[in-house]
């Protein structure tokens, strides 16, 4: 279907696509990148605690518009953004990106809030 240089350019799309997807967490300074963007992987996760990051990701799949999967990374529970389909473009990872944040943004509030 692809061909060699059909599957150089699908695999060079999809490490453009996450270092993109990097780019936008290193944006946002409530995030940190965990460990180096290896082709389209993208290991990040909210400064804060795991249990924080846990609540993070539980919210962002029960929401149903992106799915994320954890893993342990040096003690640190991490999100890990995997850029896979063949259809991927850079509106999806502005898509994943502002449902990311905008769950973030409500959970931090609502931290505060039980801290206030």
């Amino acid at each position: 279907m692809y061909g060699v240089s059909g599957l150089q350019e699908y695999i060079r799309k999809h490490v453009r696509i996450a270092h993109e997807f990097k780019d936008l967490v290193l944006q946002d300074d409530r995030f940190e990148i965990c460990a180096d963007v290896i082709l389209g992987l993208v290991c990040f996760r909210l400064k804060g605690s795991n249990e924080l990051n846990e609540v993070l990701l539980q919210n962002i799949n029960d929401a149903r518009k992106i799915h994320l999967v954890p893993c342990h990374l040096r003690g640190k529970f991490v999100l890990r953004f995997a850029i896979c389909a063949r259809t991927v473009e850079s509106s999806h990872i502005q898509f994943a990106w502002k449902n990311i944040t905008t769950m973030a943004s409500v959970l931090l509030k609502t931290e505060k809030q039980s801290t206030d």
